[in-house]
């Protein structure tokens, strides 16, 4: 059963000494663990206390760091646990929509907890949009904060400390269709919202500003993602699209292009380049929460 939100929650911000806990809703770690330790180093380093299950980084079962009921478990024993103020997912890969009907939605929904993670974890924000009136955080994960730039890691940790500022003239924003749009920011990676449709977990797409980001897919797959999402009326429902970094997808210009083709109907603004996803900008985005995008100021802002 959905919510019906009428203002979404934003968690409240952590402070020095406070407990993040490290879960893996999705895949294993893919080389060693090297990145994943140096990220518990960078987050022990801004003070911030951690728990994970012994020998989380090193779980695996195929494709998957662990089996379900596993994975569930650590998710609702972290959400539980009141010394814990955020989660934050080990990587993404694949997995989370697996959860989805085993996850205990009156406990995640009870506590005012921040959920972080991209990728993979786009299956996560969305179901936390519908069945829970919480923020939660697009940004980087265990995995990859070592790997991200400086901005990106800036911005991080002020988010974390409860300064949400506003993304103003992102270097190499390309601006493809002009406009101002205002409504929740919804969305992540590409390919996981469009095995949504007709799942019964899509996004509240209606007057949205949807994020949309991939990696290391061919642009025939991307093209055939944004056509499934277009057939299945989720681009006539937005009010604006950011499409983010496609790191390792070939001449992401074609990517816009089509963007561009299959909203030629409408003259809701598409902004393109904008630096979220998988490449080392991966600035902080608070999902669900009501947002500004000015084409003019070239600013996309949030609500407090």
């Amino acid at each position: 059963m959905n919510v019906t939100i009428e203002r979404r929650v934003l968690p409240p911000p952590l402070k020095r000494g406070d407990t993040i806990g490290i879960f893996a809703p999705a895949g294993p770690v893919n080389d060693g663990g090297q990145n994943a330790a140096a990220g518990l180093g960078l987050l022990r380093e801004a003070g911030f206390k951690l728990r994970l299950q012994t020998g989380l980084i090193d779980r695996r079962r195929g494709y998957l760091a662990g089996d379900d009921q596993e994975r569930v478990a650590e998710l609702h024993d972290l959400w539980r646990d009141p010394e814990v103020k955020a989660l934050l997912a080990l990587r993404g890969g694949y997995g989370c929509l697996r959860l989805l009907n085993l996850l205990d939605w009156e406990l995640l929904g009870g506590q005012r907890k921040l959920l972080i993670g991209f990728s993979d974890l786009t299956i996560f924000h969305t179901a936390f949009q519908r069945r829970t009136d919480l923020i939660t955080l697009h940004g980087p994960m265990l995995n990859t904060l070592v790997t991200s730039d400086r901005e990106t890691m800036r911005n991080f940790f002020q988010t974390l400390s409860g300064n949400w500022s506003p993304i103003t003239r992102p270097a190499g924003l390309e601006i493809l269709r002009f406009g101002q749009a205002r409504g929740p920011l919804i969305g992540g990676n590409l390919t996981c919202l469009s095995h949504l449709p007709g799942s019964g977990w899509e996004p509240l797409l209606d007057g949205a500003i949807l994020l949309l980001e991939d990696v290391g897919e061919a642009p025939y797959r991307l093209d055939r993602a944004l056509t499934h999402l277009a057939l299945a009326g989720w681009l006539e429902r937005v009010a604006a699209i950011i499409l983010g970094e496609f790191a390792d997808c070939g001449a992401v210009e074609e990517v816009w292009q089509r963007t561009l083709e299959l909203t030629a109907g409408s003259n809701i603004p598409i902004w393109a380049n904008f630096p979220a996803g998988h490449g080392r900008r991966n600035l902080p985005l608070p999902l669900g929460a009501m947002a500004t995008l000015d084409s003019r100021g070239r600013t996309l802002s949030w609500d407090r």
